[in-house]
């Protein structure tokens, strides 16, 4: 059997067609229909089936996709350890996919301690949209992908949620915002200048919900899907922000800002997701552990 043909059958049944497969590994849709027609020759049968405009795997498709998952999970296993089992100096690569929304800070928190690892670690991230992460994380062109929400079933590929852990949510203003403020928290954000994450967070969704249900109308000054510079805005008194708990003395130390409140009815959870039910790469493992007992472990 040819493996570079069961290669693109197997990007192109986790991608969900050849031409998202395509763009994915840089080969025309072309090529790869002729690659994956190669191996549907050499095992005798269809492995696609086509469907209105798209294609949907066959009952055979289904079976070799469970096959190519162990061989191609064996063939990364062996490309990670044969250095250290050679005693070969050579860097391993882990490859994590960020997801734009998670914090900067928290991404640095989470994955610092991959570098301890194992020796030679060589870390190398690729910030995106989760769809497309989980896309590179299907193809193995990423060992590990960090969200701030968990993988849903709708993402139709096999791969595993690992939970690190959960953070309430506080809010900041600078000391002259917060002494014009009335009334008590969360009250007194009623008609306050706010400084609010993009619609695409995870957060906003809730924090809206939140707002809704307690009829507080604040005054939104910019939405920002950078949080960086939305607490940059907010340390220059543009307005109300709010940011995860856990980097309440960090954000309070370097943007001169105070808490306005807490609320832990508003809490954003973190995840590393990979294909991997049982965790065997060893920066995977390093975060997972670190995040459940050091970082999130108050």
């Amino acid at each position: 059997m040819n493996y570079k043909h069961l290669h693109y059958f197997w990007a192109a049944a986790k991608a969900g067609g050849v031409v998202r497969a395509g763009q994915q590994l840089n080969i025309s849709p072309q090529t790869l229909s002729g690659q994956i027609k190669l191996l549907e020759d050499r095992l005798g049968c269809a492995l696609f089936r086509k469907v209105g405009r798209g294609l949907e795997l066959t009952g055979e498709g289904h079976l070799a996709v469970g096959y190519a998952d162990q061989i191609f999970a064996l063939g990364a296993e062996l490309e990670a350890r044969i250095g250290k089992a050679s005693g070969a100096a050579a860097a391993l690569d882990f490859r994590v996919g960020l997801s734009d929304s998670v914090p900067k800070s928290i991404a640095y928190r989470l994955l610092e301690p991959a570098l301890a690892a194992a020796a030679n670690v060589r870390l190398i991230c690729h910030e995106g949209k989760l769809t497309d992460l989980l896309g590179q994380l299907a193809v193995q062109r990423l060992d590990m992908v960090l969200a701030d929400e968990p993988l849903g079933r709708q993402a139709g590929m096999k791969a595993f949620n690992h939970a690190l852990g959960t953070t309430a949510m506080s809010f900041f203003a600078t000391p002259e915002l917060k002494r014009s403020l009335k009334g008590a928290f969360p009250a007194c954000l009623d008609d306050a200048p706010m400084l609010l994450p993009g619609h695409a967070s995870a957060m906003r969704q809730r924090f809206d919900l939140w707002l809704a249900s307690r009829k507080i109308r604040p005054r939104v000054i910019g939405e920002f899907d950078d949080a960086a510079l939305m607490k940059a805005f907010g340390g220059e008194g543009r307005g109300v922000f709010m940011t995860p708990a856990v980097l309440e003395s960090e954000t309070a130390a370097q943007y001169g800002v105070r808490v306005v409140g807490r609320s832990d009815e508003l809490v954003e959870e973190f995840h590393a997701i990979s294909t991997e039910r049982r965790i065997t790469h060893p920066c995977v493992a390093a975060v997972t552990s670190s995040a459940r007992d050091q970082f999130f472990a108050g």
